[in-house]
């Protein structure tokens, strides 16, 4: 008799709602002013990739050992290169990486021998088109260009 009185008056829905309207007052909430106010980002966090540079000479630090692309599981990182003849070392000549479909598990960062590979803290991601999703050399080197917002 009790179960039915409970499913004629509603009882597990009110309380339900109880529950939920006690949890929106004001002292409960949290906003985020999130262009003015940068949210605080995991140390581990994986983010935007980035080629390193060696600060003494100013070039890539990647050696075009093509690890990075071996280790990908989505196979999305294309590099291309040059045995120079001079050198009879192979030079970096196009490096591509497709963040739409990068799950930022690290195993390109960690497969690379030389360092120049890094997963970075950076999380602002998005663009307007695919093709901006595809990475460049020159844009790998730079980094990601911090949006600017109107106010």
């Amino acid at each position: 008799m009790r179960k039915l009185l409970r499913t004629i008056f509603l009882i597990d829905l009110i309380e339900g709602l109880w529950v939920t309207f006690h949890y929106q007052r004001p002292k409960y909430m949290c906003t985020d002013q999130y262009p003015t106010e940068r949210p605080k980002v995991a140390e581990r966090y994986r983010g935007a990739p980035r080629l390193n540079i060696n600060p003494e000479n100013g070039e890539t630090l990647c050696i075009a050992c093509n690890l990075c692309a071996l280790a990908c599981p989505e196979k999305l990182i294309v590099v291309g290169s040059e045995r120079n003849e001079k050198t009879r070392r192979k030079e970096l000549t196009t490096f591509t990486y497709d963040i739409s479909r990068c799950m930022f598990c690290g195993l390109c960062e960690d497969a690379c021998p030389v360092d120049a590979l890094e997963l970075t803290q950076d999380f602002e991601l998005a663009s307007y088109t695919r093709e901006g999703a595809i990475w460049d050399r020159q844009m790998l080197e730079e980094g990601p260009k911090p949006t600017k917002y109107k106010y």
